[in-house]
C-alpha cells in the first residue's frame, strides 16, 4: 500500500475527523460521531483508497519536503 496522503492533508483529516466525532456525538445521535473515525484512520495509515481510485497523491507536494513516499 503506497502512501498517498501528505502532511498537510493528514493534519486536515485529523482535525475534520475530530470535529465530526465531537459534533456528531453532541448534536446528533452518537453513531453519527463514528463517521469521524474514517478520516482519522486514513490519516494514520497515510493512505486513502479514494485517492488511489482517482489517482491523487498529496504526499509529494511542493513545500512539504521529501517524505518517505517521495523516495527520500
Amino acid at each position: 500500500m503506497k502512501k498517498n496522503v501528505g502532511y498537510t492533508d493528514k493534519i486536515l483529516r485529523i482535525l475534520v475527523g475530530l470535529a465530526v466525532i465531537i459534533i456528531g456525538s453532541v448534536m446528533f445521535h452518537k453513531l453519527w460521531g463514528l463517521f469521524g473515525i474514517l478520516p482519522i484512520l486514513t490519516a494514520a495509515f497515510e493512505y486513502c483508497p479514494l485517492y488511489s481510485f482517482l489517482r491523487v497523491n498529496t504526499c509529494c507536494r511542493k513545500g512539504e519536503g521529501a517524505g518517505p513516499c517521495c523516495g527520500g
